[in-house]
């Protein structure tokens, strides 16, 4: 099972009222159990004794998130960190007001020393920049919105 396929499981099960969940496949299983404070992931591959656990706490669940104006949004693929710009000294990819094309890099989120290139899913005008330069992002945060 890849990383993002994982992270999707993650934020589903997180997000139901399952209290815990088990899935296994060929050599990998995966528990999640959720906890009043937190919760707790379990995998493990082919040797039974080798495990990993993780907690997370999810406090990004836990806080009501602002609402956001309707438009069309780019959201993130990703949890990563955000980039404006393709470089520090260059400068943004776009700005609120800047006219984008379908396929054009609005930014870059980069995870685990890999940078992923975000791409407008829609033609039109950049109404707003959600996210700072360099900032955390969630899978599923959203980024951009355009009109």
């Amino acid at each position: 099972m890849e990383l993002e396929n994982i992270i999707k499981l993650i934020h589903t099960v997180s997000e139901s009222a399952l209290s815990s969940f088990t899935l296994e496949e060929g050599d990998m299983k995966i528990s999640l159990e959720a906890r009043r404070d937190n919760q707790t992931v379990n995998i493990s591959e082919g040797n039974p004794q080798i495990s990993a656990a993780v907690s997370v706490i999810p406090s990004a669940a836990s806080t009501p998130e602002p609402e956001i104006a309707a438009g069309n949004l780019i959201k993130s693929p990703l949890v990563g960190t955000f980039y404006n710009a393709p470089s520090p000294d260059a400068k943004a990819f776009v700005q609120a007001g800047d006219t984008v094309k379908k396929g054009q890099v609005l930014g870059i989120v980069e995870a685990m020393k890999l940078m992923n290139e975000i791409e407008s899913e829609f033609d039109g005008i950049v109404e707003e920049v959600l996210i700072g330069n360099e900032q955390m992002v969630e899978y599923g945060q959203p980024l951009f919105r355009i009109r």
